[in-house]
């Protein structure tokens, strides 16, 4: 029997919002010779150790000195030989010195072979809070993007909108989260998660200890009259026109007139029926009505 050749993955579909986030994940590393190069990101030997986490450390000299050691909460650990090492505010490669500097002073090894990596990452955490499966705090663990911690939050709700609003923290260390306040601020970026789709890359931003990131609710527009499924949906983007609100409910029906369209539209708190083409936007709060055919 003739074996069927495997089809190379080419790329992903259009897919409802509730699953975009799941794939992102994916397309990135799909796309990523396509992509183009970003900033190196700080390595993880980088990382800044705190109270709680978790470092093991490899002794090539004697192995039975290799293990699992846990940051207390004044900062330090214990090391067989030496007792207590600061680690608190260090680096990986700066607490590595420091074992190697304590090993060498106590007069145990004249060169000591050892590393020092992150097992359990505590210390440093962020917040994921709005229109999300699973909202909450998450430990951040080295270099820890936006895409990452959306997917660890379960990907987006139906109900979200399109944007992502990540507050930096001006204070590491926090407890809860930081609500973004109303107006632009210098500590708060705002990441439009279809266009990171669509693979501008360079929005997959970088967190770092004690940020926030809110996905606010999507407006709405409300569709009636001669569609398949009229009711609420969610404006996904910006500069919705009403062809795009009618596809959300299905489409127009055999009875309905594509030049007999009329938008309720709230203006300076005054009810105004306008009438409107396909190709026309449409506000949040509009109510899309398709009327009848003549004939």
């Amino acid at each position: 029997m003739r074996r069927r050749r495997p089809v190379p993955w080419a790329g992903v579909a259009w897919v409802s919002r509730p699953t975009l986030i799941a794939l992102l994940s994916l397309a990135v590393a799909v796309s990523a010779a396509a992509q183009p190069p970003r900033p190196a990101a700080a390595p993880v030997s980088d990382y800044t150790v705190g109270p709680h986490d978790v470092l093991t450390i490899t002794s090539y000299d004697q192995p039975d000195l290799s293990g699992r050691f846990s940051v207390e909460a004044d900062g330090t650990f214990t090391y067989p030989l030496i007792g207590r090492v600061k680690a608190g505010g260090l680096t990986l490669r700066q607490v590595e010195a420091q074992v190697k500097k304590q090993l060498q002073d106590g007069g145990f090894f004249n060169t000591p072979q050892l590393s020092v990596s992150i097992e359990q990452y505590k210390s440093q955490k962020v917040f994921i809070i709005g229109e999300v499966r699973s909202p909450g705090m998450y430990p951040l663990s080295g270099d820890m993007r936006l895409v990452e911690v959306l997917a660890r939050a379960g990907s987006t709700l139906p109900s979200a909108g399109g944007e992502a609003i990540i507050v930096h923290s001006a204070t590491p260390g926090v407890s809860g989260p930081t609500w973004p306040t109303q107006g632009d601020s210098p500590n708060v970026e705002r990441v439009d998660l279809r266009e990171l789709q669509n693979g501008v890359f360079s929005l997959n931003v970088a967190l770092r200890d004690g940020d926030t990131i809110f996905i606010p609710r999507a407006e709405s527009v409300y569709v009636f009259g001669q569609v398949r499924n009229p009711g609420a949906y969610a404006l996904q983007q910006k500069d919705t026109t009403v062809l795009q609100a009618l596809s959300l409910a299905g489409g127009i029906t055999e009875r309905g007139s594509t030049s007999r369209i009329l938008i309720i539209r709230v203006v300076s708190g005054q009810q105004k029926e306008l009438s409107v083409k396909l190709t026309d936007a449409v506000r949040s709060g509009d109510t899309i009505v398709v009327r009848e055919r003549f004939f």
